[in-house]
């Protein structure tokens, strides 16, 4: 029973929220062809763009616990949830300027669901942190991969800004609905963190931290370049649209299975490894066989949306408090996306720098082996 609102249905409302923090970025991917063309953005300039909201990720996500502790959890979601349906707009239309401003601002506003929300799942779900995580990323997968599936269609009958404005409407409806719980947020909840344990100094913490890190590096360099490396590979754009959607749908099946794994400390471990596995097989099923892309994209999803919950649910544990979680969910998301930002940038630096795309899916299987070394740590019993 939740401890805010005494009911499971407003308690689930979170699961709402989650819907909303990566349709604004997920979209993108599909579009850099026609956003390049219209804008006149090179590769580097591209992958840029697709780092910047990781880049606020990096910056925002320490601070995340001051807004909460100032104004309390629901209410900085609540915040955060206008400021995103904003930036949806500022990015659309104003100008070459907007594209760059508003795009910072979408990460700015993601980034406080990103650290709050799973502080909420263990706070509202304590006795079962795992399966409602599993939840969670499952409705952040359901708007990432909408998001891919319909931007090209949408630009197609429109244009890209209307493409990637439309997301702002959703932000707004979903705070119409949180309203109510923003009004009875007690502010109390997140400031008594004065005496937690330093997580900074903590061992596994920086393994939870470099898992974070290393899966999100993966996923966005993944969500940003996909369909473009399936484009140059001689796939139609529509198609390397659906094969993006694909890969984060399955990736709700993954995020729901792994929780089996992950609920027994005696295979958290293993299933650090599952979940990290996936994506190394289908990126070497790339390079080998590319005109297979459909099926490594579905085996990369799968992997995907396990290794999120796992990182998602090794932060929720790995805090004997809401406040304590909140810190260790600042520090993982600060340094793992500030990793992150770099990933759509190198891919697109390798790219222009060698005129192929081989280079930038060895360096994905690169970070993929590193994710399974931090996993067996980070995931193993004990502090």
């Amino acid at each position: 029973m939740p401890a805010l609102t005494g009911t499971a249905a407003t308690a689930a409302t979170i699961f709402l929220v989650a819907l909303c923090l990566r349709p604004a970025i997920t979209a993108v991917g599909p579009l850099l062809p026609q956003i390049s063309t219209d804008v006149g953005l090179g590769e580097a300039a591209q992958g840029l763009l697709g780092a910047l909201p990781l880049l606020a990720f990096a910056f925002v996500s320490p601070q995340v616990h001051r807004m909460a502790g100032r104004l309390g959890m629901e209410r900085a979601i609540l915040a955060a949830l206008l400021v995103l349906a904003v930036g949806t707009l500022v990015r659309s239309y104003t100008g070459h300027a907007g594209l760059w401003v508003g795009t910072m601002v979408i990460g700015c506003a993601i980034a406080v669901g990103n650290v709050l929300v799973p502080a909420i799942v263990k706070r509202d779900y304590a006795s079962n942190v795992s399966r409602a995580t599993g939840f969670y990323t499952a409705f952040i997968t359901i708007g990432a991969s909408a998001a891919s599936a319909v931007a090209v269609p949408i630009a197609d009958a429109v244009d890209w800004r209307l493409s990637l404005a439309v997301w702002g409407g959703l932000a707004l409806a979903v705070a119409a609905v949180w309203l109510p719980r923003a009004r009875i947020s007690p502010v109390p909840e997140v400031v008594a963190v004065t005496g937690s344990v330093a997580v900074w100094r903590q061992p596994r913490a920086w393994m939870i931290t470099a898992f974070m890190g290393l899966q999100s590096t993966c996923f966005y360099v993944l969500v940003t370049w996909l369909p473009t490396i399936e484009i140059a590979a001689g796939f139609p754009e529509r198609v390397a649209g659906l094969h993006l959607f694909l890969f984060q749908g399955m990736g709700i099946l993954g995020g729901l299975a792994i929780p089996l794994l992950l609920r027994d400390p005696g295979t958290r471990r293993l299933g650090a490894v599952v979940a990290s596995l996936p994506v190394i097989v289908a990126v070497l099923g790339l390079l080998a066989a590319p005109g297979l892309a459909v099926v490594w994209a579905g085996i990369a999803g799968l992997g995907q949306g396990a290794a999120l919950v796992t990182a998602l649910t090794l932060i929720s544990l790995g805090g004997r408090t809401a406040a304590e979680t909140t810190r260790l969910s600042g520090m993982a998301q600060s340094l793992g996306y500030l990793l992150a930002a770099a990933g759509p940038v190198a891919a697109g630096v390798l790219a222009e720098q060698t005129g192929a795309w081989d280079a930038t899916l060895v360096m994905i299987v690169g970070l993929g082996v590193l994710q399974v070394g931090a996993g067996l740590i980070g995931a193993r019993s004990g502090s």
